[in-house]
């Protein structure tokens, strides 16, 4: 007869995890910090993370963190990508890739001293990287291993060329290697439950892997943090329509599109718009917004803690991504549990997430000049129909309390580790 443990002993092996750092270093200390309050937890990762982690106060009560070091090899590594593709992180990340398959490797070397030594885990739950070309041996310590939330398989667009370019999109076909690399090592094969974020995901695991696959997206939110607001007084004559944008500067991010839109719409209705983020093409779009004469109407924000983030989107009437190649789309949750509408694009994650009872994801087909035309009709809309988005902003905040708090999540996995440890 199977046991059912109470308090599975948790073995959590998060590569990305910092707090203070944005997108998958956040998705990492959000499981670490937040199964450490429910179960014994014993965390595996990268050195780089050490510092980050104690200043937050880790290692959390009743858990243990276990530190590997490869920076003598991921520095060099990471400035070699850095001056080649400085635009594109995506890029950049498929370069790193041998600096995690090096982790994995000594990290299993100090788990397994451990074990030897005493140390018990019930079950494994590898987090971070993302990505399902990321491989792990974590199978052979003979416990049961989740793998994921994992996003990825995203075929690039064809419909944005330009972006996909700026992009360096002809290297990604790399990920073939990570692909070869997983049928090898078999993380894939020995993995007692995969978590996919999106139906792309999905579609990228073998066939015959697909019955142990459970849909959860990898990003979730804070919802003590990232809280409702009151929507602003609808746009009107005196009242500009307030869009904010949040996300880093990079190419398939899309803000040259949204600026364009918005060149369209200053003589049409009051508008303003503000950037939050950061990165290399910053000059570029400021000149950009220069050349469209619209600089006037815009705050380039900067980058923003995530308190200043909630400040930003309760400010504004809606959160614009137009991203052409989004796996996950963070920051819409975030701005649906602060009851915001949002306007996206209909691909990747934000087609998982957006629907029109929480604002609207635009169909890709067209490219660019559509996108641009879906935006400036759309944003127009919120001025002509100010109570259906404000109402869509609302229903955000439901949804999000519903499928998106972190807390709901971690409910899931636990509910899950009991499936697999009694099975």
């Amino acid at each position: 007869m199977s046991k059912k443990l109470a308090f599975p002993r948790v073995l959590l092996s998060a590569y990305q995890c910092a707090p203070r750092i944005e997108a998958i270093p956040q998705i990492g200390w959000q499981w670490y910090s937040r199964l450490a309050q429910r179960v014994p937890t014993t965390l595996v990762t990268h050195a780089r993370n050490r510092d980050d982690l104690l200043q937050a106060g880790a290692p959390l009560a009743d858990s243990e963190i276990i530190f590997v070091d490869t920076e003598w090899f991921a520095k060099p590594l990471f400035n070699i990508a850095d001056r080649l593709f400085p635009t594109s992180e995506h890029t950049r990340s498929l370069i790193m890739s041998p600096d995690f398959y090096l982790y994995d490797w000594q990290a299993i070397r100090q788990l397994k001293a451990r074990l030897k030594a005493g140390a018990q885990w019930d079950i494994i739950h590898a987090v971070t990287p993302v990505s399902p070309v990321a491989a792990t041996r974590l199978h052979v310590l003979k416990r049961p291993v989740v793998l994921g939330p994992w996003n990825g398989g995203l075929k690039t667009p064809t419909e944005f060329p330009e972006i996909m370019r700026a992009e360096s999109s002809w290297f990604h076909p790399i990920r073939h290697l990570g692909k070869m690399l997983n049928g090898i090592i078999g993380a894939t094969r020995h993995a007692s439950a995969i978590l996919t974020g999106t139906t792309a995901t999905w579609q990228s695991i073998p066939a015959r892997h697909r019955v142990r696959c459970r849909p959860l997206i990898e990003n979730g939110v804070d919802l003590d943090l990232f809280t409702p607001a009151p929507w602003p007084a609808p746009p009107s004559r005196t009242q500009p329509l307030h869009i904010v944008f949040v996300a880093r500067f990079q190419p398939f991010k899309g803000l040259p599109m949204l600026l364009e839109a918005v060149a369209r719409l200053k003589d049409r209705l009051p508008v303003k718009l503000t950037i939050v983020g950061y990165g290399p093409l910053g000059e570029k779009w400021e000149n950009q917004a220069k050349d469209l004469q619209i600089n006037h109407l815009l705050t380039w924000y900067g980058p923003a803690p995530p308190a200043e983030i909630v400040e930003q989107l309760h400010a504004a009437h809606v959160l614009c991504l137009p991203s052409v190649r989004e796996s996950g789309g963070a920051v819409l949750l975030e701005a649906m549990a602060c009851a915001r509408p949002v306007l996206t694009i209909k691909y990747g994650g934000p087609a998982e997430v957006v629907d029109d009872s929480v604002g609207y994801a635009i169909p890709p087909d067209g490219g660019t000049p559509a996108v641009i035309a879906a935006l400036v009709d759309n944003l127009i809309d919120i001025a002509v129909h100010p109570e259906v988005w404000r109402r869509r902003g609302e229903a955000g905040r439901q949804c999000a309390e519903r499928l998106y708090g972190w807390e709901s999540k971690v409910d899931q996995i636990l509910t899950l580790y009991q499936e697999l440890l009694q099975a």
